[in-house]
C-alpha cells in the first residue's frame, strides 16, 4: 500500500482539490507541503498531534514538510472554531512560544540536510505595506464569499472584528509566498481551515496563472484534534513540565471505547494489518487497546523509557497497589503555604486535578477525594508542612492520583 492510500485507510483524508494529481505527487515523494502552527501558547498540545504525525508519515515516504510558524498570523488570531476573540499576544510572547515549538517539533520531524524546513510567516507578513497588499491581494477576494466561509460563521452573531476578518487573507498569502520562495506545492490543514486553504490555492492561480500547481488537502479530524487538546482540568500539553508523561499516558488510556481504535488507526504507526485485527476486539479487550494506544503515543512524544514508566505506574495504581513510588509527583513550595499548610482545594488545583477551587470544592463535597487512602469531605481540610515533607498521596475519582511533596 502506498502512502496516499494508507492515509485514506487510516481515515486522515477528508477533502482534496485534485485527488489524482495529489495522489501521484505524494506517492512519488514529490510533495513539498506545509502545515501552519500559530504560537498561541509556549507548548504544542495534543490538538497538534495529528498534524505532527502526518508530517512524519509523509516525510518517511520521501516528501518534504514545511512547518510554518505563525509569528505574523499569531498577532491577529485565527477566528476558526471560536465564539470569541483570541487574546492579543505581544511580539516577545510570540517569539518565546515559537522557540518552544521548534524544540518539540524536532522530536517528530527530521530538519537535517534540508529534509524539512521551519519558517516563520513574520518574515513576510510584518513588513507588508498595507496599500500595496490591498492592491496586490484585495482584488482576488470576494467579500460575499468570505462571509459565507465556515471559519467566520460562528463569529457573525457575536461580532467579527476587522482584525480577524483579515486572517483568511493572511493565511492565503502564506501559501502564495511559500509557493514562490520554497516551491511549496501542497497545503494540509483541518476541516475548519478549508475556506482559508482554498483562498490560498485560488490566490496562487489568479496571481501566477492557471498552470500554477497548488494543491489543498484537509484532515478528517484535525478540528476535533484541537478539541482533544482540552480536558476538564485544562490542556494536555506535549511539554513534560506542563503535562507529565504519566498524565499524558492517562489521557489516552481514558479515551472512550468508541474512539480508541479510531485513535490507534489515525495516530499510531502500528501496521494497518495489526489494527484491522484489533477492529474485532470488544469488551475487556478494548482496555488492552487503550493501553496500546497510550503506550505508543507516550513513546512518540516522550520516548520509550518514559512510556514504560508511565505504563508501570498506571498498572500499579489501578491494580490496587497505589503508592508514593508509583504516583506522579507534584511539588508544593513554601509560597503555596499559608501558616504552614495548604487547604485541600488549593492542593487539588496545584496538582492540576481540578481547574478551579469551585471544581475542587464539588469533588470534595461529593466524596470523590481521598488523602492517603482516607476520604475527605471537609472543604477546610488542610495538608500540613510536616505531612508534605513526607509526601501525601492525593486521589480524585477512581483514576487520578498525585503525590504531593514540599
Amino acid at each position: 500500500m502506498q502512502i496516499y492510500e494508507e492515509l485514506v485507510a487510516r481515515g486522515l483524508i477528508a477533502q482534496v482539490t485534485n485527488e489524482e494529481e495529489i495522489k501521484k505527487m505524494v506517492n512519488e515523494g514529490k510533495a513539498v507541503f506545509y502545515i501552519g502552527f500559530d504560537p498561541t501558547a509556549d507548548s504544542l498540545h495534543v490538538g497538534h498531534f495529528m498534524a505532527l504525525c502526518l508530517m512524519k508519515r509523509l516525510q518517511m515516504a520521501g516528501n518534504k514538510p514545511i512547518a510554518l510558524l505563525g509569528g505574523g498570523t499569531g498577532m491577529i488570531g485565527d477566528p476558526s472554531g471560536r465564539t470569541d476573540m483570541r487574546q492579543m499576544l505581544t511580539k516577545e510572547t510570540i517569539e518565546h512560544n515559537i522557540d518552544c515549538f521548534k524544540k518539540q517539533m524536532s522530536r517528530f520531524i527530521d530538519f537535517s540536510d534540508g529534509k524539512a524546513l521551519m519558517v516563520n510567516n513574520a518574515d513576510w507578513l510584518l513588513n507588508l505595506n498595507y496599500v500595496e497588499l490591498l492592491r496586490e491581494v484585495g482584488p482576488h477576494f470576494s467579500v460575499n464569499n468570505m462571509l459565507r466561509a465556515e471559519c467566520y460563521k460562528q463569529r457573525m452573531e457575536k461580532g467579527l472584528s476587522f482584525l480577524e476578518f483579515n486572517y483568511m487573507i493572511m493565511q492565503s498569502y502564506d501559501f502564495y509566498m511559500l509557493f514562490q520562495k520554497y516551491g511549496c506545492n501542497m497545503q494540509f490543514g483541518g476541516d475548519d481551515q478549508w475556506s482559508n486553504m482554498l483562498g490560498g490555492t485560488e490566490l496562487i492561480r489568479r496571481k501566477l496563472g492557471k498552470d500554477a500547481h497548488a494543491m489543498t488537502i484537509t484532515l478528517l479530524l484535525n478540528s476535533e484534534g484541537k478539541k482533544m487538546g482540552k480536558t476538564q482540568s485544562g490542556a494536555v500539553w506535549l511539554d513534560p513540565d506542563k503535562t507529565s508523561p504519566y498524565e499524558f499516558y492517562q489521557y489516552w488510556r481514558n479515551v472512550a471505547d468508541a474512539d480508541v481504535l479510531k485513535c490507534i488507526r489515525m495516530l499510531t504507526f502500528l501496521p494497518l494489518e495489526q489494527i484491522d485485527e484489533m477492529d474485532k476486539w470488544e469488551g475487556s479487550q478494548l482496555n488492552k487497546a487503550k493501553e496500546i494506544l497510550a503506550f505508543e503515543l507516550t513513546k512518540l512524544v516522550h520516548g520509550e523509557e518514559e512510556a514504560k514508566k508511565a505504563e508501570t505506574s498506571a498498572k500499579s495504581l489501578f491494580g490496587g497497589a497505589a503508592s508514593m513510588d508509583s504516583a506522579p509527583a507534584v511539588t508544593v513550595t513554601e509560597e503555596d503555604l499559608m501558616n504552614g499548610e495548604i487547604d485541600i482545594l488549593g492542593a487539588l488545583v496545584k496538582a492540576q486535578m481540578a481547574s478551579s477551587r469551585s471544581e475542587a470544592r464539588r469533588a470534595v463535597e461529593q466524596g470523590g477525594v481521598t488523602v492517603d487512602g482516607e476520604k475527605v469531605t471537609d472543604t477546610k481540610y488542610a495538608l500540613t508542612e510536616e505531612a508534605l515533607k513526607k509526601g501525601v498521596l492525593l486521589k480524585k475519582g477512581k483514576k487520578n492520583f498525585k503525590k504531593i511533596m514540599l
